[in-house]
């Protein structure tokens, strides 16, 4: 039996500019501790700006997304146009403000937020399909606005507990429901599962347990299960 493969969308490298490492890693730990074979995909052209990680401040400094990634993927990313959900069995998100900033501008916009067309495509054929989503930390946020553009609303998701986030989610249409960072929210009709990461923290321990459970929901359902385990 040919092993399912989970495209995992990742945004840069760095909580502050791109994809929360931790949470990175933690998701092909676990997608390959189930069984899963991940395969990475970045958008390849400028980030919105980057940051240095010790003072939090912006420093006029230029990289590519693409790029950036590689350094989680250990090289191994494909540019984000490539990506076709006729070849994979289900699409990851892990968090980082990156999600915000580079695979959208909802860190600036909020729910008035433009996303990256080449995800929009990719949602949109995961749903078209059937085929799973998972959606980690801020990415239910941006999750949400991408089904918005499709014109899906009442999806279940969850970005922990922060009430201006929740507002913005809601306002796009999905449902937001307070989870705790160990746990994980599943929508089964539209095949969603969300959990809140470090949008709740503190660490890789907490952290992982709610990453844990949503990558074993997804595995559940790719390896037949009939619902969550």
């Amino acid at each position: 039996m040919q092993q399912k493969r989970v495209g995992v969308v990742l945004a840069g490298c760095g909580y502050l500019d791109g994809a929360e490492i931790t949470e990175a890693v933690l998701t092909l730990y676990f997608l390959e501790r189930a069984g899963l074979e991940p395969r990475c995909f970045a958008p390849d052209r400028p980030q919105m700006h980057v940051v240095n990680h010790l003072t939090g401040e912006p420093t006029g400094e230029a990289r590519n997304i693409l790029v950036e990634s590689a350094r989680i993927a250990r090289g191994k990313v494909e540019p984000l146009d490539r990506a076709r959900m006729e070849e994979l069995d289900a699409l990851v998100l892990p968090g980082g403000f990156g999600v915000a900033k580079n695979l959208s501008d909802f860190a600036v916009r909020g729910p008035e937020a433009d996303v990256d067309t080449e995800l929009v495509r990719l949602v949109g054929e995961a749903l078209s399909r059937g085929k799973p989503l998972v959606a980690i930390c801020i990415s239910p946020a941006i999750l949400a606005a991408v089904l918005h553009k499709l014109g899906i609303g009442g999806a279940r998701v969850t970005i922990g507990d922060d009430a201006g986030t929740a507002a913005a989610v809601t306002a796009l249409g999905a449902r937001h429901e307070v989870c705790t960072v160990d746990r994980a929210v599943v929508d089964e009709r539209h095949r969603i599962v969300s959990t809140p990461a470090y949008m709740l923290g503190p660490g890789p321990r907490d952290v992982g347990a709610g990453i844990e459970q949503a990558i074993a929901t997804l595995a559940g359902w790719l390896h037949g299960a009939t619902g969550p385990v």
